[in-house]
């Protein structure tokens, strides 16, 4: 396993242009009442922390956890740190095109919030047109948890999805920090999904959802569920990586 931090720049230049290159993306955002702005980011880095543990890790170069995400939505609350969707999508295309000058052909970004999914993919959308000419390429994007489903490992889940602030998040986090996670959790209220404008796409912010900014199901978290969920997650991304590793360059599917 290779931590990019770790490593001299000559170091850098000797690594083989096929290691995937990870870029983990995260946010400070509101998080409810009872959740601290940091969470996405200490929920990825610690998804992050388990992957490297896995086979896998040994054939990838990480990079660190980028903190500021595309929170626009949530602004609305005291807090909340965001770059503009726009600048926001020009910040990953530049991290990106840093390894593509010096010829790495593997890159992929992992996504621990909900408001970088769009950006990400339209990242390296943009990145795969800028540089078509190139047939070596593999740019991908994955947000954590959507590299599998967790219910079939976490017994009692009563979301289907992730929410935020919700009862994956807080479980997760009375895992990983519980002395971060307000004590009156159980008393918080659920504050349903919603359909939205389903099936199409509505544009929103937080308040338009949710007036006291968490989405989901808080009160039924445990620290059980949140153990479950980090390993189902971790395993997950483990699983994407590995065929990031695996893929030959001749065909569509990894």
């Amino acid at each position: 396993m290779m931590e990019l931090c770790e490593l001299s720049w000559p170091a850098v230049q000797g690594i083989d242009r096929n290691t995937p290159v990870v870029f983990p993306i995260a946010a400070v955002e509101q998080h409810g009442h009872h959740m601290p702005v940091l969470t996405d980011t200490l929920l990825l880095t610690e998804v992050l922390r388990r992957v490297k543990l896995q086979p896998v890790a040994q054939h990838a170069l990480f990079a660190p956890v980028l903190w500021l995400g595309n929170s626009d939505h949530h602004l609305e609350m005291p807090g909340t740190l965001s770059a503009s969707p726009r600048v926001y999508l020009d910040l990953l295309h530049d991290l990106a095109e840093n390894f593509l000058r010096k010829d790495f052909r593997r890159l992929v970004f992992v996504n621990g919030h909900g408001g970088n999914t769009v950006p990400s993919q339209q990242a390296v959308f943009e990145l795969r047109q800028n540089h078509r000419q190139r047939t070596d390429l593999l740019l991908a994007a994955i947000t954590y948890w959507d590299s599998c489903d967790p219910h079939p490992q976490v017994p009692g889940l009563h979301q289907p999805a992730m929410g935020h602030a919700c009862e994956w998040e807080t479980s997760m986090m009375l895992a990983l920090r519980p002395e971060l996670v307000a004590p009156n959790y159980r008393g918080v209220r659920e504050v349903p999904t919603g359909t939205g404008g389903s099936p199409g796409y509505r544009g929103w912010t937080t308040p338009d959802r949710s007036a006291p900014g968490h989405i989901g199901h808080p009160a039924v978290a445990t620290r059980e569920k949140g153990e479950a969920l980090f390993n189902a997650f971790a395993g997950g991304v483990a699983q994407y990586l590995q065929r990031v590793v695996a893929w030959t360059g001749d065909r569509w599917n990894l």
